[in-house]
């Protein structure tokens, strides 16, 4: 099973989710702060992370920024509300999911259980297809940039790879969370929106005005200009 590293400073809350994590057949690693948290992600190289939002020291936005610039390692976020602030700040910061608490173990495992699916993306055969400045490798999940390698979050690359299959084509946001984030996932648009506007940032030239991820106002989002 899958290595997670949970980092939670409330110890209650931590070793309820270390043990109910452990029974589900995961190996757990656990930390109390965003400090801790860093560089056992570096030590142990866990399959995902398990992070709180309200932790002490470096709070969980900036822990989420500092695991991403260290890795691609997928993250689910915890947050005590429900706010649309703390939930799309965190999915900014790089975060590919969220929970909110309390939070029930059988859909934690869920989730991560989606999340791990979906971030072992199949390798096409196809030869790497090229997008103006942007070379995509299906074979080698590889993006690259005016050629310099982009370096994409697992989700930022599943929804790359999912709309440039079909160029011109609108997905629309219900299908996105089906297609990317797993058929079992009852989350909402925003992750999709979030994941789009870190994606731009990464691959566009200039993000407000695209020419790779388009906007179909009302409907969702298609690969290249018509």
């Amino acid at each position: 099973m899958a290595v997670v590293l949970v980092v939670e400073d409330d110890a209650s809350v931590r070793e309820g989710l270390e043990l109910a994590l452990r029974r589900q057949g995961y190996t757990v690693h656990t930390a109390a702060s965003g400090e801790d948290g860093v560089v056992l992600l570096r030590v142990r190289a866990p399959d995902l992370v398990v992070l709180d939002l309200m932790l002490p020291g470096i709070d969980g936005f900036e822990t989420c920024r500092r695991m991403r610039a260290a890795g691609q390692v997928p993250i689910i976020m915890l947050t005590a509300r429900s706010d649309d602030f703390d939930i799309v700040a965190g999915l900014e910061a790089g975060a590919d999911d969220y929970v909110v608490k309390p939070v029930e173990p059988r859909v934690l495992d869920a989730r991560i259980r989606a999340v791990l699916r979906r971030t072992a993306a199949d390798h096409d055969g196809a030869a790497p297809e090229q997008h103006g400045d942007l070379v995509i490798d299906r074979a080698g999940l590889q993006i690259r940039k005016h050629g310099e390698p982009v370096a994409l979050t697992p989700t930022e690359l599943r929804l790359l790879l999912e709309i440039s299959r079909t160029p011109g084509r609108v997905h629309s946001r219900r299908q996105l969370l089906a297609t990317v984030w797993g058929h079992d996932y009852l989350g909402d648009s925003r992750l999709v929106d979030a994941c789009v506007q870190r994606l731009r940032a990464k691959i566009e030239d200039v993000p407000a005005r695209p020419d790779h991820v388009q906007t179909v106002r009302g409907f969702g989002y298609k690969f290249g200009r018509s």
